[in-house]
């Protein structure tokens, strides 16, 4: 990217799952693949009428879902042709690992795809079904051989820690297999309870906070001895294979959403799209917006939340964002900066209370 080059991403959202996992609260669906094409179609429309108004030159692109690895690769591979890019854009796709082969992954390349992102979640069968995911370990090691036989450059391994009945050495086995893949980007989350999900619904399977601040431990212990660096709270890379994409949004810089639900942010306006693939192709099929809503964000709430998004990142905040002195253990100065320590990353959202504007 050159120096005057403003960063700027392009997300496309595929809403099409196999199966619903029942931790997810996103927009997807096991019921609509009749619509793949038009889908497809919709929105290789809705991005050639945004060039045709201006949209800038994408430094980044994220196809996200859903599951993107299930649809006809050369398809959305026309709608990835569609957005322009700047040489050598950072251009990912999440997969599950099932999809995932040699001749998948070559299709993808063929459209510019340099990396992807593999939904492992864990390595332990019983959590997985916890998690209602289908997958095995095994699979996830063909992708990871795939992706190397293709010669892909970098890709991500998504892992999840919190699940009902993944005892801690369940979860050290899965960062133990991780590493032995060697990724170059490792995240991992821990499980959250979304509004409206199956697992919102069930009190008993609920992740317990001080059994996620072990498992965070140990996945950081684990990762930085493998030569992975902390850049995000829930982020680890070795150096330059940082997610430049998600660095887009922690950072506050703008970005454009295509598809069903998807989001986009302009300079401190940020708007969302219908939320389900048949409204969303029927409004491109009749010219109009598939925007369903926006907000514009005064000055001092655009200031509070980039320094929210900067706190999770490595480099943290200025001095004079933070009364660090009243958090011993917790920030620590790094020049002219504060910066969570790993105590701090794992209360991030009381510290983020005492941003000063």
């Amino acid at each position: 990217m050159s120096a005057d080059q403003q960063p700027f991403g392009v997300y496309v959202h595929i809403p099409f799952c196999a199966s619903k996992c029942d931790y997810c609260a996103f927009a997807t669906w096991t019921d609509r693949h009749h619509l793949t094409t038009a889908y497809l179609e919709a929105l290789r429309v809705e991005i050639e009428r945004a060039v045709a108004d201006g949209m800038p030159v994408a430094t980044t692109v994220f196809v996200g879902g859903g599951t993107p690895s299930m649809v006809p690769p050369h398809e959305l591979g026309a709608v990835i042709d569609a957005i322009p890019k700047i040489d050598g854009a950072e251009v990912s796709v999440e997969c599950n690992p099932d999809d995932v082969d040699a001749a998948l992954l070559r299709a993808f390349v063929e459209h510019g795809v340099n990396r992807v992102s593999l939904g492992v979640q864990s390595m332990a069968t019983h959590v997985l079904g916890t998690l209602g995911r289908r997958h095995d370990q095994r699979n996830v090691e063909r992708a990871v051989a795939a992706i190397r036989e293709v010669g892909l450059p970098t890709f991500n391994l998504d892992i999840i820690y919190g699940a009902a009945g993944e005892s801690v050495d369940d979860w050290r086995r899965t960062v133990d297999a991780v590493v032995a893949l060697e990724p170059p980007h490792v995240s991992a989350y821990g499980l959250t309870v979304e509004p409206g999900t199956p697992l919102a619904a069930d009190t008993a399977r609920h992740p317990d906070d001080d059994d996620q601040a072990d498992k965070y431990e140990v996945v950081d212990d684990g990762l930085t001895a493998a030569g992975l660096e902390n850049y995000e709270i829930s982020n680890w890379a070795k150096p330059g294979h940082e997610c430049e994409h998600n660095m887009i949004y922690w950072r506050q810089e703008n970005y454009r959403g295509f598809g069903c639900a998807a989001h986009s942010h302009d300079s401190g306006r940020r708007w969302w799209n219908v939320r389900t693939p048949d409204r969303y192709i029927d409004l491109v099929a009749d010219g109009k917006s598939t925007e369903a809503a926006g907000e514009t964000l005064d000055a001092d709430t655009r200031k509070f939340e980039r320094l929210e998004l900067l706190l999770r990142l490595r480099p943290g905040v200025p001095l004079d964002a933070l009364d660090g002195d009243e958090l011993p253990g917790l920030v620590e100065r790094a020049g002219d900066r504060w910066v969570l320590t790993r105590a701090g990353r794992l209360v991030q959202n009381d510290i983020a209370t005492r941003l000063k504007t």
